[in-house]
């Protein structure tokens, strides 16, 4: 069955830089569009950035254009999500899904930006 196993959470200070990780299994990794999105407390999901089957196209929310990287290593079957200059309103439990927002998630990895 889908697997996904988000890692690489934590608590950073204002400006500070995490990598967020997601293993994937069950399912031809490299065959799907792939998606980070998160929940902030007390909010619903939001969609943070996709990538597509081999990688070549990214795309971005605007809350994080310029400071976030997705990336993925389709040998590995791992997605990467590099997040710098991190902010306050990023904290939130961070997904990685299959295909888009709407798709098959992990357990999620917290996120919180605080000084």
């Amino acid at each position: 069955q889908v697997q996904l196993v988000e890692s690489g959470g934590g608590l950073v200070q204002p400006g500070g830089s995490l990598r967020l990780s997601c293993a994937a299994s069950g399912f031809t990794c490299s065959s799907y569009w792939m998606s980070w999105v998160r929940q902030a407390p007390g909010k619903g999901l939001e969609w943070v950035s996709r990538i597509n089957p081999d990688g070549s196209t990214t795309h971005y929310a605007d809350s994080v254009k310029g400071r976030f990287t997705i990336s993925r290593d389709n040998t590995k079957n791992t997605l990467h999500l590099q997040m710098n200059s991190l902010k306050s309103e990023d904290t939130a439990v961070y997904y990685c899904a299959k295909g888009y927002i709407g798709g098959t998630k992990g357990q999620g990895t917290q996120v919180t930006v605080s000084s």
